[in-house]
């Protein structure tokens, strides 16, 4: 199965991809983790809700060239997972043969429209947390939720 997070931004520092790509090839085998960069609009004098909109079509159209997959809009309103119940969620979309698709919004966040129209909502803390780092968060857990499946001895609850 692929993991798809989508992410808007680009230009990130390259700390950010340092961590993404070590944990991206750690994956060996059944899961494997692609993360796209997605340009921002231009922000100048465009107002916010129309920005939102804006990034909210961007992703769309990276969604449709996965069709079948699994969406997840990433929300600090979303469900909590223990890094074990990711670890089932991926192992059964891997069993099933579906790919899975995580939605990472822009500075103000995703579009409510999009986010409702997700298959899940995830939150990953109550914190706000910088969109480098969430990168690297969501490349680390994959890792560690594969690590559980493959009884891999980095995720030692």
């Amino acid at each position: 199965m692929r993991v798809h997070l989508l992410a808007l931004g680009t230009r990130m520092p390259d700390w950010v991809q340092a961590g993404t790509d070590e944990y991206s090839k750690r994956l060996a085998g059944d899961i494997r983790l692609e993360i796209e960069e997605i340009p921002l609009p231009k922000r100048g004098s465009t107002p916010v809700p129309t920005l939102i909109r804006q990034e909210a079509e961007l992703l769309r159209k990276r969604m449709a060239r996965y069709p079948g997959a699994r969406s997840v809009a990433l929300e600090v309103t979303g469900r909590r997972l223990t890094t074990e119940k990711l670890a089932t969620e991926l192992g059964h979309l891997r069993d099933l043969g579906q790919d899975l698709i995580l939605l990472v919004g822009g500075p103000d966040g995703l579009c409510p429209e999009l986010s409702a129209g997700c298959d899940l909502r995830w939150s990953l803390s109550d914190l706000t947390l910088p969109h480098p780092l969430v990168r690297i968060l969501l490349a680390e857990q994959v890792y560690r939720a594969w690590s559980i499946l493959a009884g891999h001895p980095y995720h030692r609850g």
